[in-house]
């Protein structure tokens, strides 16, 4: 009989190049969950659950102005210095955004939302993920044009207080003002958009006013709790980047800080189908993805 020349477990008919890439590619994947795991036990930041395939290409490009070619070289780097920590998070902040984005959203905000809003005697607002500001500063205008600014009190939280800082500035880049002012208008804006803001060399300057009713505040979807009722959530655009169980969970928390008959918008590519409260959301705008929570107490 002729003995096998094969190691245990090896298939006889895979390359020696099949069996390297298949090695390497163990090896990133047990690379990557051991620094995910290192990043939460050394800073609570949990990105264990986020999807891979956008993990994986924020990191690379962290790897690559690190001028590292391994995932183990860049957790040494970041175990030690809290610099390129910082540039991990960023690179993992969620950074596309702009004043009045998707503006129909905005449109169905200040046509099915804002009539219901406008019956409160006070409105609490969260906008989870607010990244460098531009939605909340967004909310704030379309509230003052309806009238209802000068009643309510915008929370908008974001893990990183280095995007936090850069949203409480109010700065923008003169540049997209231009295409920021097309999409106010599109979403309904009834007044001169460049009323909001002052032209300083190459920044536009949100107007102070808009700040006076938004807190700023460092809130984690991943790890910290509910920390208050609200009537409206926008939640935009955030959850994409999460697995399903992770999306789960986050829903879980939306719901349970949504005030009986509150409002919650999603972005473009996000549902509450498949969730466990999707009966418990009655649906305002499907295109949209403006949802309203059903008070159960009145049925």
């Amino acid at each position: 009989m002729t003995e096998s020349t094969n190691p245990p477990g090896r298939s006889a008919n895979r390359s020696p190049q099949s069996h390297r890439d298949a090695s390497q590619t163990e090896t990133e994947s047990l690379e990557l969950r051991l620094f995910l795991e290192a990043i939460y036990e050394r800073y609570g930041y949990d990105f264990r659950d986020y999807a891979r395939s956008s993990l994986k290409r924020r990191l690379t490009k962290c790897m690559t102005d690190a001028k590292v070619e391994t995932i183990s070289e860049f957790q040494a780097r970041v175990l030690h210095s809290p610099e390129n920590m910082e540039q991990f998070i960023l690179a993992m902040s969620i950074d596309v955004t702009g004043l009045f984005r998707d503006p129909n959203f905005y449109a169905a905000l200040r046509n099915k939302a804002v009539p219901v809003l406008r019956s409160l005697p006070f409105i609490r607002i969260w906008s989870a993920g607010c990244s460098t500001g531009e939605e909340v500063y967004s909310l704030a205008i379309l509230l003052e044009e309806e009238g209802l600014y000068d009643h309510c009190r915008i929370y908008a939280t974001d893990f990183n207080e280095v995007v936090l800082q850069k949203a409480k500035a109010g700065v923008f880049p003169m540049r997209n003002m231009k295409a920021y002012t097309a999409s106010y208008q599109q979403a309904g804006g009834t007044r001169s958009f460049s009323e909001y803001y002052t032209a300083k060399y190459d920044n536009a300057l949100m107007r102070t006013s808009l700040q006076k009713n938004i807190l700023w505040a460092q809130h984690n979807l991943v790890t910290d709790a509910s920390f208050n009722e609200f009537h409206l959530i926008l939640c935009r655009n955030v959850m994409i980047y999460f697995n399903q169980s992770l999306s789960a969970q986050v829903h879980e928390l939306i719901y349970e800080s949504l005030a009986p008959g509150g409002f919650l918008g999603l972005g473009s590519s996000e549902s509450i189908k498949f969730t466990r409260h999707e009966s418990d959301y009655e649906v305002m705008d499907a295109k949209e993805k403006l949802f309203r929570r059903k008070d159960q107490s009145a049925g």
